[in-house]
């Protein structure tokens, strides 16, 4: 399992991670089981996990078994992602193991519903930070980003005006997270938290980190490039990686840097060329899109050895 300490003034990651420094991936499940209200999107985020794992060198685990929550079993992670889950969906001994793989240094991405999940656990309650409590229609709204020195912040544009279903929390979690990004509840209908309503957010929890987004209801957000580099950019810090990494030559999360990355990223730049929504390690500098400044960035690092 990877290093959980807090490392910050990293300015640049290459495959970044304990794991990954010695050409082995970071290891990350995603849990998808429900035991209520199940989110269609569901299919299409777990397709977009898996591609940001290959982009951003962590591999994925998909499961819906509860039996997956063991000591033995959590070992072999350094994350767990619960992607949109709802309800009762782990027994007793399935909660204790996840405690204290999060206690021990393990890392929880929790995901729209996610917050929808386990009311009867108190130590999930701690973990994901808040409860859902209800949400309006879904509809436009403003996000406003509180920290833009994050991971899963820096990159977006602040204000962020999108889509999504807006959920209201049983509390506010402020007092005990780090709230990364809010919702500007006078820019829609339905909100029920005041002028100071998170909607995305970090904390740690003993040895472990915890990154929580409300976002994420719809099948549509995980083809949008700013909400997956929001989705990755929390992933990746609850696995350890502190810094953003603007320059990823290692294309095949190898340790090395040789042929093969340059030809992977040729070949994810032309299948994504002119708009590389899904593909985010085609878009190298990071401005949004696959254009031909970034094939000629990443050539330019790729022979200097970056």
């Amino acid at each position: 399992m990877g290093q959980r300490a807090w490392l910050g003034g990293c300015a640049v990651v290459v495959c970044a991670g304990a794991g990954a420094a010695h050409g082995q991936q970071d290891s990350v499940l995603v849990f998808t089981k429900t035991a209520g209200f199940r989110h269609d999107c569901i299919p299409a985020a777990a397709t977009a996990v898996e591609r940001l794992g290959r982009q951003r060198c962590f591999s994925i685990t998909r499961t819906e078994d509860g039996a997956s929550f063991t000591p033995g079993s959590l070992a072999q992670y350094d994350a767990v992602i619960f992607l949109c889950t709802t309800g009762d969906v782990l027994n007793g001994e399935q909660e204790a193991a996840m405690e204290a793989f999060v206690r021990g240094g393990g890392g929880f991405v929790g995901v729209h519903s996610a917050a929808d999940t386990e009311f009867g656990w108190p130590f999930y309650g701690e973990l994901v930070g808040a409860r859902f409590a209800n949400h309006p229609a879904i509809q436009a709204a403003t996000v406003r980003i509180e920290r833009a020195d994050h991971p899963s912040t820096a990159m977006l544009p602040n204000p962020w005006t999108r889509t999504d279903e807006w959920y209201n929390f049983a509390s506010n979690p402020r007092a005990n997270v780090q709230v990364l990004a809010t919702v500007d509840e006078s820019t829609y209908s339905g909100g029920t938290m005041g002028t100071d309503h998170p909607i995305a957010w970090c904390h740690v929890v003993d040895l472990g980190r915890s990154w929580y987004t409300a976002m994420g209801h719809s099948a549509g957000n995980y083809s949008d490039p700013v909400f997956l580099e929001h989705l990755s950019g929390g992933i990746l810090w609850a696995l350890g990686r502190d810094a953003l990494a603007p320059c990823t030559v290692d294309q095949n999360c190898d340790g090395l840097v040789d042929p093969d990355d340059l030809a992977d990223f040729i070949a994810c730049f032309f299948e994504n060329a002119g708009g590389g929504a899904v593909c985010a390690a085609a878009d190298f500098n990071r401005d949004g899109g696959a254009d031909p400044d970034d094939l000629a960035d990443y050539i330019a690092a790729f022979f200097a050895g970056c």
